[in-house]
């Protein structure tokens, strides 16, 4: 393990410097820094590193609350926003080294094994996660956990689930809450090219997490299983990729996604012209919506995805990032507590859906009045979206991330789909053969 790490090690070194142009210092300098408190006498300084400048609002907004809230403990904090591959090599980087880590940062959930590794240079947090772990949806919290310790705060369920364009679906003649299952979805599809000038769907090639990942996820399929073994190229998986190019060309219900995936501009003005009744996204894919697709308000409902089977689970957990407190930290009690305050509070998780727009891992805020005040996210979709989200929230499953995810996401967008779905040179099993067992090798 400790070759391992090493070589690791050595490699982000090289990647960094090659970033920086070869003389630089490997830390750099944040696109944005944000300071808040900066005024207020006594504060202890807390730096937090995020690569989301949105979720500087929410600490912005939390960092003022506490100090209203706790006059006799207030706080300064340096919020700095990198850029995603460079902040967390940094980030690697200065935890090997013990020096130059913030107090508090965010963790990408596909780079998060990589400090898994050995002995955590993080903060557990038991004393802030299991007091609200009955109330919360455990799987979000078990994926940055490990030997019993807790050491991430996620920022959101990620629930995925499935957009609709009612407008489209009533001109096909279908109603949306018939379609219970996938096959049920294929059917509907059927009628949306017969009725219609659009396609049911769109399959992407460059983002394994906007469809391949969460169907195999709620089938409680994986790619790699509790002891880090690779089960990338499994019968499920298999079938499922299968079904994927099914809808392409055996059913023609479905086109690639414009853009390679549904999160580019190319895709955005597709979508917005009404060229697909539906996309498959998580909850937070709500803001993508608001901000790119503006002519499709109040024509898009949200659902529970189709299961593969009667009965069978509708969600899965997609994407997150996991904010811990390093062992850096020259205050780790208060670092600790200001990161519960901010993300495991009851307040905080509201704060989760009311700036951010995500779906809190705490369940029990689902119903509080809090969280059915008006927002653009209701004038948009719609009400309806908590009460989904309670019917489908024991249908999560737990993701087993391992140092090698970020291989696999590697694997499938860049040869996997390329040559199964887009350039169909390989079949579903060949190509997640040949994949799992580079990642394999890697191992």
């Amino acid at each position: 393990m400790k070759k391992g790490l090493l070589v690791l090690l050595f490699s982000l070194m090289a990647l960094v410097l090659i970033a920086c142009g070869g003389g630089d210092e490997a830390s750099g300098d944040a696109e944005e820094t944000e300071v808040i408190g900066e005024d207020v006498e006594g504060a202890t300084e807390l730096t937090f590193w995020t690569f989301v400048g949105q979720h500087v609002d929410l600490f912005r907004d939390s960092a003022e609350r506490w100090n209203e809230e706790n006059p006799d403990r207030p706080i300064k904090l340096v919020a700095e926003t990198y850029p995603y591959d460079q902040m967390h090599n940094n980030l690697l980087l200065a935890l090997q080294s013990g020096k130059g880590a913030p107090d508090i940062v965010d963790i990408e959930q596909s780079k998060y094994a990589n400090y898994m590794q050995g002995e955590p240079q993080l903060e557990p947090l038991n004393e802030y996660v299991e007091p609200v772990l009955e109330d919360s949806v455990t799987s979000r919290f078990e994926m940055y956990a490990k030997d019993g310790k807790y050491y991430g705060a996620p920022t959101h369920v990620g629930a995925t689930v499935m957009y609709y364009n009612k407008e489209i679906m009533d001109q096909a003649g279908v109603d949306i809450d018939s379609i219970k299952t996938w096959d049920d979805f294929v059917e509907a599809g059927k009628k949306v090219v017969e009725n219609t000038d659009a396609v049911m769907w769109n399959v992407g090639t460059t983002d394994y997490l906007m469809d391949f990942f969460p169907m195999v996820s709620q089938q409680e399929s994986d790619f790699f299983n509790e002891d880090g073994e690779v089960t990338l190229d499994n019968e499920t998986n298999v079938d499922t990729l299968q079904f994927l190019n099914d809808v392409l060309y055996k059913h023609n219900i479905a086109e690639l996604t414009p853009g390679g995936m549904n999160q580019t501009e190319e895709f955005y003005g597709y979508m917005n012209e009404g060229n697909a009744a539906t996309v498959l996204a998580p909850l937070w894919y709500m803001g993508r919506f608001i901000d790119s697709m503006p002519d499709l308000k109040e024509k898009m409902a949200i659902r529970p995805l189709p299961a593969w089977e009667e009965g069978g689970d509708r969600t899965a957990g997609m994407g997150g990032t996991g904010t811990v407190v390093t062992n850096q930290t020259e205050d780790a009690e208060l670092a600790k507590e200001f990161l519960a305050f901010t993300k495991l509070s009851e307040e905080g998780n509201v704060n989760l859906w009311q700036v951010l727009g995500f779906d809190p891992p705490r369940w029990d805020v689902w119903e509080s009045d809090a969280v059915k005040q008006d927002n653009k996210y209701y004038d948009y979709f719609g009400d309806g979206i908590f009460d989904m989200l309670i019917d489908v929230k024991d249908e999560i499953n737990e993701i087993h991330l391992t140092e090698h995810t970020p291989d696999v996401a590697t694997e499938y967008n860049t040869n996997v789909a390329e040559n199964v779905l887009r350039q169909q040179s390989q079949s579903p099993e060949e190509a997640l053969n040949e994949a799992a067992d580079k990642i394999r090798d890697m191992q």
